[in-house]
């Protein structure tokens, strides 16, 4: 593996976690709430080795940015779903442990109410992680 494989499989990883919360919230719905705690940690898991990915990454092309190969209506797409991604994902890497630590010390009704916050953000940023990598590496990369 090279640095130049991260960004495949840090999209893997955040696609990984897109599957994993969505059945998370299926089972919630459906009040298998073992079945529920058991993806929902291996979602938190696989969302912690993708920061581990990302952090390497960054560190290793010392934060250099990747350039947008699109032009046009589609390099105002791209940049709308970064904005909107790259806060929303420093908010997670707060919320997600938060809403956890409430489920572990079972504090249920807090963990709920965050969890309607937390679900749809948490998606949000995993969706737009894999589409970002979409964009940059194999729909518009930089010549």
């Amino acid at each position: 593996m090279t640095i130049r494989d991260i960004p495949a499989l840090n999209a893997s990883l955040n696609g990984l976690a897109t599957i994993l919360i969505s059945i998370g919230f299926i089972l919630i719905k459906n009040g298998r709430i073992q079945a529920h705690r058991r993806v929902m940690t291996s979602a938190m898991v696989v969302s912690a080795l993708f920061l581990v990915g990302y952090l390497t990454y960054h560190y290793q092309t010392q934060g250099r940015p990747t350039k947008f190969g699109g032009s046009g209506a589609i390099r105002t797409v791209y940049f709308t779903i970064l904005w909107t991604h790259i806060p929303l994902a420093a908010l997670v890497a707060y919320i997600v442990p938060r809403t956890f630590l409430l489920a572990i010390t079972g504090q249920f009704e807090r963990h709920k109410a965050w969890a309607k916050w937390t679900f749809p953000i948490w998606y949000y940023v995993s969706v737009t992680g894999v589409l970002v990598y979409f964009f940059l590496y194999q729909w518009w990369p930089a010549k």
